[in-house]
Parts: C-alpha cells; sequence; structure tokens
C-alpha cells in the first residue's frame, strides 16, 4: 500500500529533513508514501553536483543535498512527487524505479496529448530534445526518498542561470507550453492514479 500526501507550497529544507527523518525511522511494516507538493524558488545541488553547474549566482538560494544528479532548479508552478519506498520490501531495483517513473510521466504526458521520450544516460522525460521532468533519487537501507520534478506552468528563466542536470545548453519545456492553463493541483490528481496503480500492492 502506498499513502499519498498533498503538500502544498513547502520549502525544500524542512521537507527534505521530514524525509530524512521518515527513511531513518522506518521499519519493515512502515508504510510507503508519496508527497506532491511545489516549493519556492530554490536550487538544489546533487549529492556530487559540480559548482560551475551554477553559471550565475542569483537571489535564489542555493540548497546542497543528497539526491542523485547535478543541479536543478524548483519553483511554483512544478509539480514535486517525492517517493518514499521501501524497494528492497518491493524486490525493485533502482534502475527499474526510475524507468517506471519515467514510464509514469511519460504515460501522463501522453493524456495532454503531449508526445515524450527518454534519453540513454540522462534520466528524466524530453519532449524534442526539451526536458520537461527530472528525476534524482537518493536510497538509504533499502529505502527511497527524493522523487521527480515535472514542469507544469512555471516561470523558466532560473533555468537559464544554471546548466540543468549538468548539461550546458539544455532548454526545459512545461506542459503549458502546449496546453492552454494547466494547474499543479489537476495535474496531482492525474499522476496520483498511476502511482496508486503501480504501488498500491
Amino acid at each position: 500500500m502506498i499513502t499519498i500526501k498533498h503538500l502544498g507550497q513547502q520549502p525544500y529544507q524542512s521537507v527534505w529533513d521530514d524525509m530524512k527523518r521518515y527513511t531513518m525511522q522506518r521499519d519493515p511494516l512502515s508504510k510507503d508514501e508519496l508527497w506532491l507538493l511545489e516549493h519556492p524558488p530554490v536550487y538544489t545541488q546533487g549529492q556530487a553536483g559540480k559548482p560551475e553547474h551554477l553559471l550565475n549566482p542569483n537571489a535564489i538560494p542555493v540548497i546542497q543535498s543528497d539526491r542523485g544528479g547535478q543541479i536543478t532548479y524548483h519553483g511554483p508552478g512544478q509539480l514535486v512527487a517525492y517517493l518514499l519506498l521501501d524497494i528492497r520490501r518491493r524486490n525493485m531495483g533502482i534502475r527499474t524505479l526510475v524507468g517506471l517513473l519515467e514510464a509514469i510521466l511519460i504515460n501522463l504526458l501522453r493524456e495532454y496529448h503531449i508526445t515524450a521520450t527518454t534519453r540513454c544516460g540522462a534520466p528524466g522525460v524530453y519532449v524534442q530534445d526539451k526536458k520537461i521532468a527530472s528525476i534524482g533519487l537518493r536510497v538509504k537501507n533499502g529505502c527511497t526518498y527524493h522523487g521527480i520534478a515535472l514542469n507544469v506552468d512555471m516561470d523558466l528563466l532560473p533555468f537559464h542561470d544554471i546548466n540543468p542536470c549538468g548539461f550546458a545548453k539544455l532548454e526545459m519545456t512545461q506542459i503549458s507550453d502546449y496546453v492552454d492553463n494547466p494547474t499543479v493541483c489537476e495535474v496531482s490528481r492525474r499522476i496520483e492514479k498511476y502511482f496508486l496503480e503501480h504501488f498500491n500492492t
């Protein structure tokens, strides 16, 4: 079973602290959880993130996190889905999980008549060579935290001051580039059914 929580807009640091706390306190009977939310503007560096990928430091704070991957940006209008899963209990490897998350995102975007694909060696989901969703996870004691970020209807300009996910000149896109007036709330409801289908066992 998976418990889904809609948390609204929350500061990155406090949610990260809560994810770590939940993961460290888990036992074999702890429920898996999915947290759906947005963040105020923030850059986050991956565990092995290289500082040179922050091209133009600005007023947006930078937080060094413990997820995989390089630097990315979170802000209002982006749906963040954090996965607190016991993948050891589910007999699921991390590569299988990443592939499943990419498939969920591709199927979700198909509902908006957006054709999305993956890239070998570059986790996430892309539309015509532009990135629309990022994936970054951490595994601790067989359990995951962190997750995915899907651009819905946000200000993409802060991405111009970084090499998103460590890729120079990578362009970002969002659902609102293809569909009129999408909302994070609506996309949350749509993505929820996919997680229930795949993880509610």
